[in-house]
């Protein structure tokens, strides 16, 4: 009986999910401050086949689940929500490898780059990809599961977003590498090589999209049907003025104190969650319990930047909030926008809960995930000490959350067991805080100088494995100790590269020092430029860091600590510098000087100011002396003057003449 009932309930689930896919629909961004790269629908009604792709795939993986460890792909992120509105992580595509920044986009199911023979495509941080410039490049030609050209010869994608941007293009298959951090060896995958973007795909300085949703052509689904990594990656965001953070492609040991909520991946193609109720200060807002429960429910998407709640929802919220600050509101830093504002707060982001009051999710298990301020808020860009709420009010029932409500929260998307698990912790600490084998944990001590990563490990095409050295473990943060005991720095020099090429753009780099300062809370005169080098489409910028003007050393600690911050992208910079990296750094020692050298120029300076006097006296006095000896031409009247005796004149006449 059994074996008759199971392949029916298969097929019954099956087209219940091919049905739900048929019928997911549009949602409106509801006035959406920022790109939200947010799926549509498959451009092409041919697109069935895809899903019924996925389902078979994604049943399959549920029914030979394997469980013992595989490796997992450690990659760092960068950007910022606050400067870019996304964050971006480095992937290195063909042999040899070409890198670009990529959007981590859950809400995609597409990997894409641009073309170099792209007939739309925009200006990006790193150059078109050059299939010709790959040897192990091929097109995906033109087969019954794929969209094919008008030509009937390559395969061909088209996405289209909720805020109206597009891209398209044709499918590829080379080696995609993960970076020098990564377990994972380089893979063969499918990507999409961009004919045409348009709207913020087109603008948008980041090269592309990673595609992290469910489906065949998601880098993550492509990964597990190759049984190389667990069914399972995790995301971990940057705090407010951090940015940067960490990703993880395979499965890790879930914490004990992360939360989980089930996800229901037949009801709607995104990842979901279970949202029962919001509280503000303790207190559950008066809304009703299916408010996060309608249509698509409560969606979890890491490339839309701020949250978006039903109208009903978003009003509580809002008032909940204003009624819990005691805070001046101000207007919003675009006139465009009817922001809420609050002036007051002050710019340590760790005081504000202080001022602002905590907010829990309460999943239907009962769990609830805790929200600090930085999960709600965006900092003002025109008034200091100033913020302003990260949630929106959506024109459609859905209830979407983007990467501002997980800032410094890692999210694990077990898809294996259908869950979705939250924990509050630092991002940059990530490796220490998880415990993973192999991975670093951050050190207390001084850098020694480092070099640009090497890139990615060259991949043979047979049988997908790494040719040359096995890949590396993610390097330490910090190394273990190189400057020893109490050791006084002298200076500091280091190298940021750039993702914007200033050969052409003739920067202000006395500007650039003043914002490096303003971050590092030093003085802008410690911040020095020191050289320039272009390197492709980015640029390197060599700076010294010397102490302050009264000081002549600066101590480890205070070295260590600038260090830090430059590293883990601490130091945030307005966008039109574009995003950065440290890539070498050096610290030298305060060099003990004899007497001599620490006082020659004072004993310079006044030996000079000694010739200077002694000459002007010299000179005064020669002057004056001169003026005692000169003879008397001018006498006052009535003045007396010694008689003198008069001289005979002898008189000549005439005759004797």
């Amino acid at each position: 009986m059994a074996q008759t009932w199971s392949p029916l309930f298969s097929v019954i689930f099956i087209l219940s999910f091919v049905a739900t896919y048929f019928s997911s629909a549009q949602i409106p961004n509801g006035g959406a401050r920022r790109p939200m790269f947010f799926p549509l629908y498959f451009a092409s009604p041919k697109s069935s086949r895809h899903r019924q792709a996925i389902e078979g795939s994604y049943w399959r993986r549920h029914l030979k689940s394997d469980l013992h460890h595989l490796p997992n792909a450690r990659m760092r992120l960068f950007d910022d929500l606050l400067s870019n509105g996304y964050y971006t992580t480095r992937l290195y595509i063909g042999t040899p490898p070409q890198e670009f920044a990529l959007i981590v986009d859950t809400g995609s199911t597409v990997t894409y780059v641009p073309c170099s023979n792209c007939e739309h495509c925009g200006k990006h941080q790193d150059p078109r990809f050059q299939p010709d410039e790959s040897s192990t490049y091929h097109p995906v030609k033109c087969n019954m599961d794929c969209n094919c050209d008008n030509d009937g010869v390559n395969c061909v994608y088209e996405r289209r977003y909720a805020e109206m941007s597009s891209s398209s293009g044709v499918l590829g298959e080379d080696i995609i590498s993960f970076g020098n951090e990564s377990e994972l060896v380089p893979q063969r995958a499918v990507f999409g090589c961009e004919n045409s973007e348009t709207g913020d795909l087109y603008s948008q300085r980041a090269d592309g999209i990673m595609g992290l949703g469910r489906g065949q052509l998601s880098i993550v689904d492509q990964l597990i049907d190759k049984k190389v990594i667990n069914d399972s990656f995790s995301l971990c965001y940057g705090g407010m003025h951090v940015g940067g953070g960490a990703m993880v492609l395979g499965a890790i040991p879930p914490p004990a104190e992360m939360v989980f909520s089930h996800s229901d991946p037949y009801r709607s193609p995104y990842y979901n969650i279970e949202l029962k109720e919001i509280h503000v200060a303790g207190e559950p807002l008066k809304l009703s319990p299916r408010t996060f429960d309608t249509k698509h429910g409560t969606v979890l998407d890491s490339g839309t930047t701020y949250a978006y709640l039903p109208e009903e929802a978003f009003v509580a919220f809002r008032d909940a909030i204003i009624k819990k600050s005691d805070l001046k509101q101000i207007h919003g830093p675009d006139p465009n926008y009817n922001d809420v504002c609050f002036s007051g707060a002050g710019r340590d982001v760790s005081q504000l809960s202080k001022t602002f009051p905590e907010v829990e999710m309460v999943f239907s298990n009962g769990q609830k995930l805790s929200l600090t301020p930085e999960n709600y808020l965006f900092q003002h860009t025109k008034v200091h000490g100033a913020y302003c709420l990260g949630v929106f009010k959506n024109g459609d029932s859905t209830t979407l959350l983007g990467g501002i409500i997980v800032r410094n929260t890692l999210v694990t998307y077990d898809r294996e067991n259908d869950k979705i698990g939250f924990l509050k912790t630092n991002c940059s600490e990530l490796w220490k805080t998880l415990h993973i084998p192999g991975a670093p944990a951050p050190e207390a001590f001084i850098p020694t100088p480092k070099s640009v990563p090497a890139p990615a490990p060259v991949v043979s095409d047979d049988n997908n494995t790494a040719a040359g050295m096995p890949p590396t473990v993610a390097p330490s943060g910090l190394p273990q100790k190189v400057l020893p005991g109490e050791l006084q720095v002298g200076l500091i020099t280091f190298d940021i590269l750039f993702s914007v090429n200033y050969s052409n753009m003739k920067p202000n780099f006395t500007e650039l020092a003043e914002f490096i300062a303003h971050e590092l809370e030093i003085n802008a005169s410690q911040v020095q430029f020191l050289n320039f080098f272009p390197k492709g489409n980015h640029s390197i910028i060599r700076w010294a860091i010397s102490p302050a003007d009264s000081a002549t050393y600066m101590s480890n600690a205070t070295a260590m600590n600038i260090i830090l911050q430059l590293k883990e992208h601490h130091v945030h910079l307005p966008e039109r510098f574009g995003s950065y990296e440290l890539v070498e750094w050096k610290v030298e020692p305060q060099i003990k000087r004899t007497w001599w050298e620490q006082h020659f120029w004072t004993v310079v300076v006044g030996i000079i100011i000694t010739l200077i006097l002694g000459l002007s006296t010299l000179g005064v006095w020669f002057v004056w002396k001169r003026r005692q000896n000169a003879p008397n031409t001018y006498r006052p009247i009535g003045a007396k003057v010694p008689e003198q005796e008069l001289q005979q004149l002898t008189l000549v006449s005439n005759s004797e003449a």
